[in-house]
């Protein structure tokens, strides 16, 4: 029961709250007025002292991939909380925009990388569309620390409690806590709206969320999500290991050479020429990579930044070596007997991964184990504290598909992150607009690609193809973005943009019902900056004729996009 002090200082907070300026409630007694009682945020225990505010206005914000250029004003708040019983400490921040621009509306916003949160950089997107927005540090010891740091308990010891707060109880706590800590700060009783938006790592704590607890957001924003942990993280050594097995490692502009021809030539397979792919599963059936042989290639020499060493200018013709390289690497992760492991990324993205490094005192290319994976290897399956492999020696394509599924077995219930039955969301009223970019070098398209058609397989069994995609359309939406790398533009294809309105075309379908039968596209740089453009949701693709885009199906594409995963005796959601 609340004291009659609190009553008190609940009818003064009541009052404040409908005042005029964001001056009146960017306190910290005002928000130290208004913390949840841990009876309401599920025993959570939040610590007043921690809290900070900060009241900041006419922001301008520039154009960002998730959100246009506005003006904001907001409240900055931070506090700290922690669990009964343990010895550890959460920090939140939250934006809470000024009160007579809060639309009665949460965002909780995700992560990259190994990283629970991308910084500030989604929060204005939330705020300029009437939302408080939140973020959380996962209780790891800081806005910038991130989970790979502190994973470990010790050599050999893996830290339980951060990895289940970084798999999915930071991000429900988060929602928890901000839904209503929103609904007190500004004295409101109806309905709060909660949504979420993230990419990558935040595209599967997005996934985390609406897999376990139906009815905490009302829709989500899921951006190329990183879902798969065990696969996708061991799938960055593909490359090196092809290159290993091979006895060739292409200097990058031959790679580059080989994926820019790639890039044009399938350019008009969509029926229009604006520098796009925006059909790499008609690449996949028309093109052959041997044509690229003998074609000249210059790249000019760079220096070293903090994430690359220096490289010589780089010149020659596209070898048979290199194309036999690229070939094997685009067709994914087989066992020695032949059997599929997993998807590789799509024709025209990037060949990121497979970047050997230079050696200037031998003037050689040499093997380069990329961290993504290596990190993945050394921490989280062998518990130890160290950054990355210090080579690939014996390792085979059997010996990455152990690691899958080591992975894949350890962390399935935190990390793996593809349950397909989404019925108690779905049976919630949840709307999800799932967007990936067609070109990314990252994480393959054909993951997103991979579980949509799960999730439609497992929730509507008894349906045919079209009724089963029909119905899972009506909640639960794929846009696969043309040309887009990960979680931005490319530069390779700038004209194919990113939907940077999604957030708002998701509140006008919540809200609104406005169903987004195409997702729009905004150029976001060159000549053609500002254009929009339309996609299509899965399982349709563009095509245009007549110089008017139309939504197709053909089975041979779509087939294009189906994986039998042959190398494990379990399904792979």
């Amino acid at each position: 029961m609340k004291t009659l002090s609190a009553k008190l200082a609940a009818a003064t907070c009541l009052t404040i709250a409908h005042a005029a300026t964001l001056g009146d409630v960017c306190t910290e007694d005002y928000v130290k007025s208004v913390l949840p009682a841990s009876d309401d945020i599920e025993l959570l225990v939040i610590d007043p002292s921690s809290v900070t505010t900060n009241a900041v206005y006419n922001a301008s914000i520039p154009d960002d991939n998730f959100y246009p250029a506005a003006t904001i004003e907001y409240c900055n708040v931070t506090f700290a909380y922690s669990h009964p019983g343990k010895d550890d400490r959460v920090l939140l921040k939250i934006w809470l925009p000024s009160p007579d621009n809060f639309q009665n509306r949460w965002l909780s916003t995700g992560g990259g990388g190994y990283a629970i949160n991308s910084g500030d950089d989604y929060l204005p997107g939330g705020v300029q569309y009437g939302a408080a927005t939140g973020l959380t540090d996962g209780g790891f010891g800081g806005f910038t620390t991130q989970v790979d740091a502190v994973i470990l308990a010790a050599n050999g010891t893996i830290d339980s409690d951060v990895l289940y707060m970084f798999g999915y109880k930071a991000h429900h706590e988060l929602a928890i806590i901000g839904k209503t800590f929103t609904k007190s700060f500004y004295a409101k009783s109806q309905k709060l709206y909660a949504y979420y938006q993230g990419c990558s790592e935040g595209g599967r704590e997005g996934w985390s969320q609406v897999q376990r607890f139906a009815d905490q957001w009302d829709g989500a924003v899921i951006a190329a999500p990183a879902f798969r942990y065990g696969h996708q993280q061991v799938n960055h050594l593909y490359p090196a290991v092809v290159e290993q097995t091979m006895n060739y490692f292409p200097p990058p502009c031959e790679l580059e050479k080989i994926n820019n021809l790639t890039i044009s030539a399938c350019d008009a397979l969509d029926g229009q020429m604006d520098g796009v792919v925006s059909r790499t599963d008609l690449c996949k059936l028309h093109f052959d990579l041997n044509s690229t042989i003998g074609e000249h290639y210059s790249c000019p020499a760079s220096a070293a930044t903090s994430w690359s060493t220096a490289t010589p200018a780089q010149s020659g013709t596209v070898s048979k070596k290199a194309v036999a390289v690229a070939s094997k690497i685009l067709d994914g992760l087989h066992t020695l007997d032949g059997r599929r492991a997993y998807i590789w990324y799509q024709p025209t993205a990037t060949f990121d991964d497979a970047n050997p490094q230079y050696n200037s005192k031998t003037g050689q290319w040499e093997l380069a184990v990329t961290s993504l994976g290596g990190e993945w290897v050394t921490r989280f399956l062998q518990y130890r504290d160290l950054a990355n492999l210090a080579d690939l020696d014996g390792v085979t394509y059997d010996n990455l598909t152990q690691w899958m599924q080591e992975g894949w077995q350890r962390y399935e219930d935190v990390l793996q992150t593809t349950w397909p039955d989404l019925t108690p969301f779905h049976s919630a009223g949840g709307k999800i607009i799932h967007i990936h970019g067609e070109s990314d070098p990252s994480i393959p398209a054909g993951s997103s690609v991979h579980y949509h058609e799960t999730v439609r397989q497992i929730m509507y069994p008894d349906l045919s193809f079209e009724k089963s995609s029909e119905a899972l359309n009506e909640w639960n939406r794929l846009f696969l973005i043309s040309g887009a790398a990960h979680c931005e533009p490319s530069t390779d294809q700038p004209n194919g943009g990113w939907p940077q309105t999604t957030l708002q075309t998701l509140i006008d379908w919540v809200e609104g019902g406005e169903k987004p039968e195409r997702l729009n596209t905004t150029i976001m740089a060159g000549e053609n900056k500002g254009e929009v453009r339309e996609l299509c949701p899965w399982p349709h693709r563009p095509l245009w004729k007549k110089g008017k885009m139309e939504c197709v199906f053909d089975k041979k594409s779509y087939e294009t996009w189906v994986y039998d995963f042959d190398a494990f005796k379990l399904p792979v959601y």
